[in-house]
């Protein structure tokens, strides 16, 4: 920047140095003509200068006021001379009486003009104001030239050019010293980086914001859209950048409140916002320059993608859940049978190992003829082994059927909607007087996949049906409870299904749910 700057500052300076130069001796050696010509008309002028020219001069009359008026004037010579150019004074006496040199005084002798001329003459090359003199009668009867030498005239002109030169180089200091301020104050504003470093930055910075799967929408003071990346146009529903640059953000985004933020509002963390029928997760933060909010950015996602997390979390903590409820069920039972062997009892050992062989087996083939899915099998092997853990009598209709279900059902929440509801009826049922009894029934006979999870717990009341679906609504008094049923619903609407309450005939509730089969495309 600074070399920019000089490369304009300098040629610029020197181009108008030297036409300011070249002008100021133009002028000067103009109006040096201009004062010789006024000189040469004055004493062309003069009663004097008139009555001696044409006559003798024998006491040198013309030649004494040349020479005062010469002195006064600062004039290098003042010549004048008869009709045919014969000297009358010169500023050498010894050149008196002989013919002018220079060979300009033809337009004043002959035609009468006053003019300016350049020439050669006795003293040298100089400037030479030329005025005919003019008898009473009107006759030209003489000439006066008054001249000043022209290595006099480049002296003064040298003088205000040296001037005209310092004043170039002063400028072109300042010009210099401005370059490095605005440099140095440009560099601090743009926290000292280059221009290649900013380059980088915004390309390091662009890459990042793409690369993020989240959608970053960020805007001005003005609250106008001055960064969107690529997911934010996805989640948007946007094809191009230009549908969401430079427009107000209650267009892009509304309900985000950033405006709010730009007021100094508090930000957002972690907040529903609705935008059309989609529901996405938002953060909003303030950006801050020198103490002063600048602009705001918005995160989000859609609201799915965090459901799924959810979902896939619950999973993951129900088959720890189920493998360490297994882990401890089969400890207990190898304790069991070793002590029997220890003690010489091998034929309750067998008895023990037929027993419990043949209830899984019995459990695995009823899964296999009855659940030919291995995800769903999977999950409700893992919930009877959970149950037997917790010594609740967990039963599987022997009448259930779950065949018919169609490749394009999403098995995911399917299992987050039995894996809640059976979870909840354990829940129901542990610390309760009647014994712990929770039911699941299954059919997948006409359009719809049917679910029926029994309980022998104390029920719903009916003043409650609607609130045990509301996120963080719970009867029990621990903390981190109330998700599993919110979570359920959510997963059921998004399979378009239903839910009802009921009370069962173990004692407690029925929750019946229906899911529709979805049309398979092939």
């Amino acid at each position: 920047m600074i070399l920019l700057v000089c490369l304009l500052v300098l040629p610029l300076t020197l181009i108008v140095g030297g036409l300011h130069t070249v002008i100021i001796g133009n002028v000067l050696e103009e109006e040096i003509g201009k004062r010789a010509l006024q000189a040469a008309q004055m004493v062309a002028q003069l009663p004097q200068v008139k009555d001696l020219v044409g006559a003798s001069d024998p006491d040198g009359v013309l030649q004494a006021l040349a020479e005062a008026l010469r002195h006064e004037t600062g004039a290098e010579f003042i010549v004048i001379g008869d009709r045919d150019s014969i000297r009358y004074s010169h500023p050498l006496p010894d050149r008196l009486g002989k013919e002018m040199v220079g060979g300009d005084n033809d337009r004043a002798l002959e035609q009468g003009e006053f003019y300016v001329s350049r020439a050669v003459g006795t003293l040298g090359p100089s400037i030479r104001g030329k005025a005919p003199i003019f008898s009473q009668s009107g006759e030209i009867i003489g000439i006066v030239s008054v001249g000043y030498l022209l290595d006099d005239v480049e002296d003064i002109v040298l003088v205000h050019r040296l001037r005209a030169v310092g004043m170039v180089s002063l400028l072109m200091f300042l010009g210099i010293l401005g370059a490095i301020t605005i440099a140095r104050r440009f560099k601090k504003a743009i926290f000292d980086l280059e221009p290649e470093q900013i380059a980088h930055l915004f390309t390091e910075r662009d890459t990042i914001i793409q690369s993020i799967r989240e959608g970053i929408i960020a805007i001005d003071r003005d609250a106008v859209v001055t960064v969107v990346n690529q997911q934010a146009l996805e989640i948007l529903g946007k094809k191009d950048k230009q549908e969401v640059l430079q427009r107000h953000i209650r267009d892009v985004l509304p309900g985000a409140k950033l405006s709010k933020i730009l007021d100094g509002g508090e930000q957002r963390v972690d907040q529903e916002l609705m935008v059309g029928n989609r529901a996405l997760i938002i953060n909003t933060v303030p950006m801050i320059e020198h103490n002063a909010i600048c602009g705001a950015v918005a995160s989000f996602r859609s609201k799915d993608e965090i459901d799924t997390l959810a979902r896939q979390l619950s999973q993951v903590k129900e088959y720890s859940q189920m493998l360490r409820a297994q882990t401890h069920e089969y400890s207990n039972k190898l304790h069991t049978i070793a002590g029997l062997i220890q003690t010489d009892h091998a034929k309750q050992a067998l008895e023990l190992i037929s027993r419990e062989s043949a209830g899984y087996q019995g459990l695995i083939a009823f899964l296999a003829r009855a659940v030919p899915h291995p995800i769903l099998a999977a999950f409700l092997i893992g919930k009877y082994n959970h149950a037997k853990e917790l010594h609740i009598d967990f039963i599987i209709d022997p009448e259930s059927q779950l065949i018919d279900v169609p490749a394009s059902l999403n098995r995911e929440k399917t299992i987050t909607i039995l894996g809640n509801l059976i979870d909840n009826a354990f829940d129901a049922v542990l610390n309760h007087t009647r014994p712990p009894r929770v039911r699941l029934t299954m059919t997948d006979i006409g359009n719809d996949l049917v679910f029926e999870v029994e309980d022998s717990g104390p029920g719903v009341p009916a003043a409650l049906t609607n609130d045990i679906f509301v996120r963080g609504f719970t009867t029990k008094k621990s903390v981190d409870r109330g998700q599993g049923l919110y979570l359920a619903k959510n997963a059921l609407a998004d399979l378009a299904g239903q839910m009802t309450i009921s009370d069962s005939d173990l004692g407690g509730a029925m929750f019946s749910v229906f899911i529709p089969k979805p049309k398979d495309t092939h």
